[in-house]
């Protein structure tokens, strides 16, 4: 049965290519300042399309609090059988720059075994994940299924956050499949079981009313962006790791490491330069606060003045892991931030957002179908992963439904270069994930009865 699984998801791989070549090419970027809102709507109108031929019903479009649309369907359960909800966004992120791209970013090419294009990875690719799956399976499908594909994820407005709640009981389910992540490496079987959350703010030093001439008045003239730059770098101790008053900086990862050498290939980190902090990579990015200045108002080179600067302004993100409250967090990054203030200048810190981590429970049956599944598959155990993004999605569901096991996995691994120029996915990993996702449906058929 599983061979012939395989062999039928192996002959669905064309009609894969064909359905991501069609979805890439539909520039379905959710802000209309920079692309038409017709496009984010004609993805959607593709995909209800889609998964009402693969076997779902009552695929439509349902409008969310923040102008978008989210796609919704449903499959009822056969007798005594348990629900899995299957997420996905088909909303991408902008191209930026077009020059960079080896290839047009809406166009799917194949180069070098992967396929090119924006939203190819994150997250079309696992639209057409699920798609596969379901079309192997046929109509035997063994669970009941519930559908929601995203129309703004990328841009974070918070349209499908907002719908879930009041709408509880239409997206239900015992299972929540999110798939907008991926596996560690190619080849290597993982579900992301932890997610950073966050805590912005704003800096704003003021040093003198305005700013003066630095001929005249600069040696004692407190200059507000040196202040500033003081400030930002009591942020990091000698090795550059995140050093914030009142915050445990120390915590260790326990699941599948990020082999040091492949971390700076992924993040591009430039020959002699060190990475910073101390741990494993997997500690310093799953295990532990880390800041990052964002941005800086301060004046440009070209065309700066010979003047002391009397303001200067920072954005600065604060990343924590799971165990950290984000407002503890935030509150004692603002203490932190006043009071490594020198020479007295004035310290403002606005808060600008806040997102809470999130950490799956691992021990339930949907867990243990996945792992089955990925050991046929694979021929390994699943290993668990941490993820440095957040998906505030996630945690409206574990309020909604905190009875359901929540599973993050999907065809992106750090290859796939998402939202960056020259996005790619290896057709190995839909392939595989395809079977995966086809294997546990019919796994948690039998261990999730409720």
């Amino acid at each position: 049965m599983t061979d012939d699984l395989a062999r039928r998801i192996a002959e669905l791989m064309p009609r894969a290519k064909s359905d991501l070549a069609r979805l890439v090419a539909i520039p379905s970027v959710a802000d209309p300042r920079q692309y038409p809102p017709e496009r984010c709507r004609e993805a959607a109108e593709w995909v209800a399309t889609a998964f009402t031929e693969a076997g779902l019903q009552d695929v439509h479009l349902e409008e969310t609090p923040d102008g978008s649309h989210a796609v919704i369907g449903h499959r009822p359960p056969p007798p005594g059988a348990p629900t899995v909800l299957l997420y996905c966004h088909y909303d991408v992120q902008p191209p930026l720059d077009d020059a960079a791209w080896t290839s047009p970013p809406f166009e799917l090419t194949e180069r070098d075994g992967r396929w090119y294009g924006r939203g190819t990875a994150d997250c079309k690719g696992n639209i057409v994940m699920h798609l596969t799956a379901l079309r192997a399976l046929g109509e035997d499908i063994p669970v009941g299924l519930k559908l929601v594909a995203e129309g703004s994820e990328e841009q974070g407005t918070g349209g499908l956050e907002e719908y879930v709640p009041p709408h509880a009981g239409e997206l239900h389910a015992d299972a929540l499949l999110v798939c907008d992540t991926g596996n560690a490496a190619v080849g290597v079987p993982t579900a992301t079981i932890t997610l950073r959350g966050l805590a912005n703010v704003v800096v704003t030093v003021r040093a003198l009313e305005g700013d003066v001439h630095s001929g005249m008045f600069g040696g004692p003239a407190p200059d507000a962006l040196a202040a500033l730059v003081r400030i930002l770098d009591s942020l990091r101790d000698e090795h550059g790791g995140t050093r914030i008053d009142g915050l445990d900086c120390t915590g260790t990862w326990a699941g599948v490491g990020y082999d040091e050498t492949q971390f700076r290939t992924d993040a591009g980190v430039l020959d002699g330069v060190s990475l910073t902090g101390t741990g494993s990579v997997a500690d310093r990015l799953w295990a532990r606060p880390a800041v990052t200045v964002l941005g800086i108002d301060c004046p440009p080179v070209v065309g700066s003045a010979a003047a002391v600067p009397g303001t200067a302004r920072a954005r600065v993100s604060l990343r924590v892991p799971p165990g950290t409250d984000p407002g503890t967090a935030r509150d004692a990054l603002t203490a932190h931030l006043r009071a490594a203030a020198p020479w007295g200048v004035r310290v403002e810190v606005e808060n600008e957002s806040t997102g809470s981590p999130f950490e799956a429970a691992t021990g339930g049956p949907a867990y243990g179908a996945l792992d089955s599944a990925m050991r046929e598959v694979y021929g390994k155990p699943m290993a668990f992963l941490g993820q440095g993004g957040s998906i505030p999605l996630c945690n409206v569901f574990a309020r909604t439904y905190p009875e359901a096991e929540i599973i993050l996995m999907g065809v992106e691994e750090p290859r796939c270069l998402i939202h960056a120029p020259n996005e790619s996915v290896d057709p190995e990993e839909i392939r595989h994930m395809a079977h995966v996702e086809a294997l546990f449906l019919q796994n948690y058929a039998k261990a999730g009865r409720p």
